[in-house]
C-alpha cells in the first residue's frame, strides 16, 4: 500500500485487517465512519500519523490469514453468519446477565452501570432484529446473486426493488449501534473497571470490549466489501 496517508481508513483495512488492530488503539473507526483519509482521521483523533503509518506498515508485514476483499459474496454471507452473528448470539445472554448484576449490586456507587445495562439491553434487542432481517431478506438475495452470476441463470428483480434499499437500512442501523457503542465505551472509561470491581465487574468490562470489536469486525465486512460487492453484482445483472 502507498500513499497510504491519503487512502480512506475503510480501504486500509478492507485490503489487509491486520491494520484494524491499530485503528480501535488509537480510537479511529473504521467501520461505520470509515470513508475519510487516514489524516483525516489522524486529525480528528489528535494522534500522530506518522505513528499510526509506521505500525500500519509494521502490521501489513504479516500475511492475512483471511482475504476476505477476494471471496465470493455467498460464502462471505455464511462467513457472517456463522462468525458473527453466531458470536452476538452466544454472548448477549451472558453478558446481559453478568450487566444485570453489576448494576444491582454496585449501582449505587457507580450510576452510570444502569445506563450501560440499558443501551447493551436496546442494542441486544437491535441487533437480534437486524441479524434477522438480513438473514431472511439481504443475504439470500446476495447468494442468489452469486449463484446467478456464476450459473449464468437469469434471476427475477426482487420485491424490495434495488439491493441499495436493504443496504441502505442496514448502513443505517450499523450507524447506531456503532454510536451506541462509543457512548458504552465512555461510560466504562474504555472498559476500564474501577478499583473496587469485583470479579464479574471486571468480566463484564472485558466482554463488553470483545463485543465491541467483534462488532466493528462485523460492520467492516459487510459496510465495506461485502455491500460494494452486492451493489456491483447488482448492476452488472441489470435488475434494475
Amino acid at each position: 500500500m502507498e500513499n497510504l496517508s491519503k487512502m480512506k481508513v475503510s480501504k486500509i483495512v478492507a485490503q489487509n485487517f491486520k491494520t484494524a488492530k491499530v485503528f480501535t488503539t488509537y480510537g479511529i473507526d473504521f467501520c461505520c465512519n470509515g470513508g475519510i483519509p487516514l489524516e483525516e482521521a489522524c486529525e480528528i483523533q489528535n494522534v500522530d500519523i506518522d505513528t499510526i503509518i509506521g505500525e500500519l506498515r509494521m502490521a501489513l508485514t504479516t500475511a492475512e490469514t483471511e482475504d476476505f476483499s477476494a471471496m465470493p459474496m455467498d460464502t462471505l454471507t455464511e462467513y457472517i453468519e456463522k462468525t458473527h452473528h453466531t458470536y452476538v448470539r452466544n454472548t448477549i445472554p451472558a453478558l446481559t446477565t453478568y450487566l444485570q448484576k453489576i448494576a444491582s449490586v454496585h449501582g449505587e456507587r457507580h450510576p452510570e452501570l444502569l445506563e450501560i445495562r440499558d443501551s447493551f439491553q436496546q442494542s441486544a434487542i437491535e441487533l437480534a432484529n437486524h441479524m434477522q432481517k438480513e438473514e431472511q431478506v439481504l443475504f439470500p438475495y446476495i447468494k442468489a446473486m452469486a449463484n446467478a452470476t456464476k450459473s449464468g441463470y437469469p434471476l427475477s428483480a426482487p420485491h424490495f426493488g434495488n439491493v441499495k434499499n436493504p443496504i441502505a437500512m442496514m448502513e443505517h442501523e450499523h450507524q447506531q449501534e456503532g454510536d451506541r457503542f462509543k457512548k458504552i465505551a465512555k461510560l466504562t472509561d474504555q472498559y476500564t473497571a474501577p478499583k473496587d470491581a469485583c470479579q464479574t465487574y471486571s468480566v463484564s468490562f472485558s466482554m463488553l470490549q470483545e463485543f465491541e470489536q467483534d462488532l466493528h469486525k462485523h460492520i467492516h465486512l459487510e459496510n465495506n466489501i461485502l455491500f460494494p460487492s452486492a451493489v456491483k453484482a447488482f448492476e452488472e445483472l441489470e435488475l434494475n
